[in-house]
């Protein structure tokens, strides 16, 4: 495969982190490198200090779309993810740097547009109805093409860098939708993820940030948020504290500072003003809903409404 600057590439591992340079990258990181990469083993791998290293952007999932602005001799590639918005940083999405072989060439002639999406935490694709194993950790939100019908409850779909179709089990996939969501639907898909870890630039469902778990579940229904909590603040609507609703945004910053945190409204208010979200949470290192502790209630900048 040769990629050159300017051209269009796709993603062709289940999930590929996005690195602010190659020279951040670590020994543990390993298995995030590979062109077979190992998500969960590399999060299992670290400590929770290692979990939250600025060296992670982002993470990008099977499939998705990158523009190349420039390939390295050793292999790295300087791109712009495109489904990604990130308006402080590239007004065409957001910028990093991803190994080669996690990339591959879009298909020619190309495949109908994605028409599914997972809808499984996790799922894998297989050779063949319940054949071998052939793409594992394949997540939540990641968009696929039908490529024929269901068989004994297997469906076929097109895959990156591959000339036959995979197979997913029918029950792990659902329809690409047409609709914008309620929200209390994109609340049920993000309260799902509770309990998964904290990973500073996480995006899927073996390890996750405040961010990176909205982006996720609005992404999941076909809604293409920003990736970072302060665009997310910005492409949203703001609504006055005291008429939230479940399913819409808490955001959070310090005074003179950006919007540093986010969270899910998952009740209304109470009557003397208490409040409840589902967030990844930086200091307790996983996705949960809880009251809003108080030091939190004293960052918040207000409650915003998608759509």
């Amino acid at each position: 495969m040769v990629l050159r600057s300017g051209q269009q590439a796709v993603v062709r591992v289940a999930v590929a982190t996005l690195w602010a340079r190659p020279e951040a990258v670590r020994p543990v990181d390993a298995p995030a490198l590979s062109r077979r990469t190992d998500i969960a083993g590399w999060i299992s791998g670290m400590t929770a200090d290692q979990r939250v290293g600025e060296c992670v952007l982002s993470q990008l999932l099977l499939g998705e779309r990158v523009l190349v602005e420039e390939v390295r001799p050793d292999g790295w590639v300087r791109l712009v993810a495109l489904e990604q918005p990130a308006a402080k940083l590239d007004p065409r999405g957001y910028p990093g740097w991803l190994p080669l072989q996690q990339l591959a060439e879009p298909a020619e002639p190309a495949p109908a547009p994605p028409d599914l999406v997972v809808a499984a935490m996790v799922t894998r694709l297989h050779d063949a109805p319940a054949g071998a194993v052939v793409l594992p950790g394949v997540v939540l939100g990641t968009r696929l093409t039908g490529a024929g019908p269901v068989r004994a409850g297997w469906r076929p779909v097109w895959v990156p860098d591959r000339e036959k179709p995979l197979w997913a089990p029918d029950t792990h996939l659902a329809a690409a939708p047409r609709r914008q969501p309620a929200a209390t639907e994109v609340l049920a898909v993000a309260s799902r993820l509770r309990d998964v870890v904290y990973l500073w630039g996480g995006v899927s469902a073996y390890g996750i940030d405040c961010s990176g778990l909205v982006h996720l579940a609005w992404r999941r229904f076909g809604v293409r948020l920003p990736r970072d909590a302060d665009d997310q603040a910005a492409a949203t609507a703001p609504v006055p504290l005291g008429a939230e609703r479940p399913g819409d945004l808490y955001f959070f910053a310090r005074p003179g500072r950006p919007v540093h945190h986010i969270g899910i409204v998952t009740a209304q208010p109470g009557p003397d003003g208490d409040r409840r979200m589902l967030h990844a949470c930086y200091t307790k290192r996983r996705v949960l809903e809880e009251p809003m502790p108080a030091d939190r209630a004293a960052t918040l900048v207000g409650a915003h409404r998608v759509g």
